[in-house]
């Protein structure tokens, strides 16, 4: 069986690992805690940047640095992780979905506006497949309308803009290190933060709302309990684990490139016949290589087709859930508008298997077989 994902793993993590041990240093803020948040402030050149539990923490760390308050209201597409809204619905804000782009699976930028009310505090844009969504119209909305924008950059890391880091044009921008991201820590993420004036509440926030990092820098002679806050930091061996990827990730990069390319040059025909959709990356994007997506007819020819690959030893997947047409997402949520593109669109989408290691072999036996299944 082809796997449709395997962490990525780059030989030195097992040395890292074992001499954050002898360091004697295995819990949060160790020699490789700072050493990934010094490496990724460098490449982003955000304000600052805070390893975290996981991507999940660094939104919910949004969500109180926004200061989400009972009855807000938060904009984000429905076709998402359901931690994009879960960091905001549990401090009780209301989520309002808006439809997507069907070309790259990203919010609707001309949907936002109509979507704000009086309640409204955030706009939650999802850069989905590390494909950038329009940000220069969100962030004008957002500045006409005083709103905070924070960015659901869980797969965004390496892809830009118009040139900028996803993840750094927002007030907050938030990455993940699970196992299935280009980069890994087993469970980790990391938030941006790109204002200076919530640097220090961000710190205090991670710290169990201490002043603790204030008090190692020698700015207070003593630290405290001054706000709410949590534990969000990551063990170092976890840290350790990550810091062997960074040290690679130019390498990872390329080779992810290079197999969504294969992909993408291999499926060409089914494209041109009109049995395949492809993905799109507008020209002012640049992608990361996070994952290669066809799109078939419907929801049956999806089905039938993963059945045919998984009977051929291939596992790949469908994604998302739309968020609003689930339990939760109906108690804590609302889909203001029309959901033309949303539901129709998720449920044609297919994620083939993609990883660091994945061999040409598998690659060129798997396109094989989605041209098999077709002919």
């Amino acid at each position: 069986m082809i796997p449709f994902n395997k962490p990525p793993y780059v030989g030195g993590e097992e040395q890292y690992i074992s001499q954050a041990i002898r360091n004697c240093k295995i819990s949060g803020d160790g020699e490789f805690t700072k050493k990934c948040q010094q490496w990724l402030q460098e490449q982003t050149k955000a304000e600052e940047v805070l390893l975290t539990t996981s991507c999940t923490s660094a939104l919910e760390m949004a969500a109180m640095l926004c200061d989400i308050q009972p009855g807000d209201e938060v904009i984000m597409p429905s076709y998402t992780f359901v931690s994009t809204a879960d960091a905001f619905v549990t401090r009780g804000a209301k989520a309002v979905f808006v439809d997507i782009r069907p070309d790259t699976m990203n919010i609707d930028e001309g949907l936002v506006e109509d979507a704000i009310t009086d309640k409204t505090k955030v706009i939650v844009p999802v850069h989905y497949a590390g494909v950038g969504c329009e940000m220069d119209v969100i962030l004008d909305i957002a500045k006409r309308h005083h709103l905070y924008v924070v960015e659901d950059a869980a797969q965004g890391m390496c892809a830009t803009y118009k040139g900028k880091i996803l993840g750094t044009l927002g007030d907050f921008g938030a990455y993940s290190y699970h196992e299935t991201k280009n980069y890994s820590m087993g469970e980790g993420g990391a938030l941006l933060i790109n204002r200076k004036d919530k640097i220090e509440p961000a710190e205090i926030i991670r710290e169990k709302g201490t002043n603790r990092n204030q008090f190692f820098r020698g700015l207070v002679d003593k630290y405290t309990w001054v706000a709410a806050g949590s534990s969000y930091l990551p063990s170092d061996m976890n840290a350790a684990y990550l810091w062997a990827q960074l040290e690679k990730a130019d390498e990872i990069y390329n080779y992810r490139m290079r197999a969504w390319k294969r992909y993408d040059e291999g499926l060409q025909d089914l494209k041109e016949k009109g049995f395949l959709e492809l993905p799109y990356i507008p020209e002012h994007c640049v992608h990361n290589a996070h994952m290669y997506y066809v799109k078939v007819e419907d929801l049956e020819q999806r089905t039938n087709l993963l059945d045919y690959l998984k009977k051929n030893g291939i596992l790949a997947v469908f994604h998302y859930v739309p968020l609003h047409n689930s339990k939760a997402g109906r108690q804590y949520g609302v889909f203001h508008g029309e959901d033309q593109y949303t539901t129709k669109e998720s449920d044609r989408l297919i994620r083939l298997p993609m990883y660091y290691g994945l061999t040409e072999g598998e690659q060129d036996y798997i396109i094989d077989k989605v041209h098999d299944y077709f002919a």
